[in-house]
């Protein structure tokens, strides 16, 4: 009767973490294919949010004159506040979803490019989990910089253009708080749809027979 195996070695989180960043480095420019998907469309939604929480913060003090200028400028309170309506909803979902299309596809032609790199793994010993944790690793640190990058972005462009449209009073009354909340969670927005665009390519590159990987041509 064959012994029972009681032990396995496991790479450590602080290898693995290396090796990923590696990977995101060695491919920059694919990385960075992925990473503007990612900012172009979380750029939208934090635009989106974030001039409705400027709004918010303005409106309460704002003179006559001032709300009127917002209200012809084509935003109109629901209930006192501002917030999204069906249509930019509709949208955001859109620009979403084509960025997790084009994330899925990335990440494919990433496997199939790393074919020899993922069969070496296997024959040394690598359980699928470890090659799962490669690529969600990888799509964390895509979806965080995608995500601060485009974030900034929308919330830069969405305070210029609000300044430009109602002057100085958007400064004064600017809400940092909820503006800053917008941005932390554009940013998980954005390495959630990271995430949700690799599991796929993840699990068919830690399904990959290490023998057909290592017979793939480089």
């Amino acid at each position: 009767m064959k012994e029972a195996v009681k032990r396995q070695i496991v790479l450590p989180w602080s290898q693995v973490l290396r090796i990923s960043f590696n990977s995101v480095r060695v491919r920059l420019f694919r990385s960075l294919i992925t990473t503007m998907t990612l900012a172009l469309a979380v750029s939208f939604v934090a635009y989106t949010w974030a001039g409705y929480e400027i709004l918010n913060g303005v409106w309460p003090e704002a003179d006559p004159s001032l709300r009127q200028s917002i209200l012809d400028a084509g935003y109109e309170p629901v209930d006192g506040s501002f917030g999204s309506g069906p249509k930019d909803r509709w949208l955001a979902f859109l620009s979403l979803l084509v960025c997790v299309v084009g994330i899925v596809n990335a990440q494919l032609m990433s496997v199939t490019e790393r074919f020899r790199e993922i069969g070496t793994f296997k024959c040394l010993g690598a359980l699928n989990t470890f090659v799962v944790r490669i690529f969600v690793l990888e799509a964390i640190y895509q979806g965080f910089m995608g995500g601060f990058a485009g974030s900034l972005a929308g919330i830069l462009v969405t305070s210029v253009s609000l300044m430009v449209k109602f002057g100085w009073r958007v400064v004064l009354d600017y809400p940092l708080a909820p503006v800053a909340l917008t941005w932390v969670e554009t940013t998980l927005l954005a390495v959630f749809l990271s995430l949700v665009g690799v599991i796929y390519p993840a699990l068919v590159a830690a399904r990959m027979q290490p023998a057909v990987a290592l017979r793939a041509e480089a």
